[in-house]
């Protein structure tokens, strides 16, 4: 099967993909690295008259620190984040996601932004956003302004953003002291969707206790899910009397639009949530204690 027919559309910079969006208006879609629309395009899921492709805009690949937070910009494909040192030092969660994003060919072409901006509930940045409260930036002819990942997220393949702004970069908080960071996730094969999956970021202050918790919860409902329940339960206490099995449960405890399909039933996939979770907890602990003894040695 083929796409059905389309006019293309290749700006050179925002303000041209922004002006192209505003009047084609509802008849326009945003190509960047095509990972995933054009296999939709292609099955015929979905049509647009127009492709607006923003793929070679270089405003929009770019990756800078700028005081608390890094900021990525929304073209920035997934290879480069995974190997960027910037990341790796400010924000490793998404160094540690990168490598289970697809197969190497999706992570050259796909993009940051795309993958957001796509809000598959099985998404890995999409869950980092969240764990860690990152910013999205979305820019139209009536200015720039900025959603928090909490409320960027609000349907299967819906986000915030309006008919004519465009996801631009994202910001994502550096995390400092004693910190672990883990992703855990289960599919089916290397490369498919998770059937269910977890990032986790844990902040430890000096006597062990956690300080502060996000975490990402992939393919457990019809957007990126976060869990908030087993977050609140850990930050104050000691780590040490904390277990991992706990904040797996806490977790998918309140979740209430768990998927049910061909991968599993919604118990299953709970099951499997709660398990990923605390494989996270696990590892992420352990490594913010560890970042802890280090920075005292």
């Amino acid at each position: 099967m083929k796409a059905a027919p389309f006019a293309y559309h290749r700006p050179d910079t925002v303000a041209d993909a922004v002006s192209m969006l505003g009047e084609f208006g509802d008849d326009a879609k945003i190509l960047a690295g095509g990972q995933s629309l054009v296999p939709m395009l292609a099955m015929r899921l979905t049509h647009f008259e127009n492709l607006i492709d923003i793929s070679r805009v270089d405003e929009l690949r770019n990756i800078e620190p700028r005081g608390d937070a890094v900021r990525i910009g929304a073209g920035t494909p997934h290879a480069l984040v995974g190997m960027d040192d910037e990341v790796a030092e400010s924000v490793p969660l998404l160094t540690l996601s990168t490598p289970h994003i697809g197969h190497f060919q999706i992570r050259t072409r796909g993009t940051l932004g795309g993958a957001i901006a796509h809000a598959d509930p099985a998404a890995e940045y999409a869950a980092v956003a969240l764990a860690l409260d990152a910013e999205m930036e979305a820019t139209s002819a009536r200015g720039t302004r900025r959603i928090p990942a909490a409320e960027f997220f609000t349907g299967l393949w819906e986000t915030a953003l309006a008919a004519d702004e465009i996801l631009t970069a994202v910001s994502f908080p550096v995390w400092t002291g004693h910190c672990g960071f883990a992703v855990q996730e289960f599919a089916r094969r290397h490369g498919d969707f998770a059937i269910a999956g977890a990032t986790l970021a844990v902040e430890l202050d000096g006597r062990d206790r956690v300080a502060r918790c996000g975490i990402g919860l992939l393919g457990m409902g019809s957007t990126p899910e976060r869990g908030t329940p087993a977050e609140q339960a850990v930050v104050g206490r000691p780590v040490t009397d904390i277990t991992a099995e706990e904040v797996g449960r806490l977790a998918v405890s309140e979740l209430h639009d768990v998927p049910a399909d061909l991968q599993g039933s919604p118990a299953y996939r709970s099951k499997v949530g709660a398990t990923m979770v605390a494989r996270a907890w696990s590892q992420a602990t352990t490594a913010a204690l560890e970042t802890r003894e280090a920075l005292n040695a």
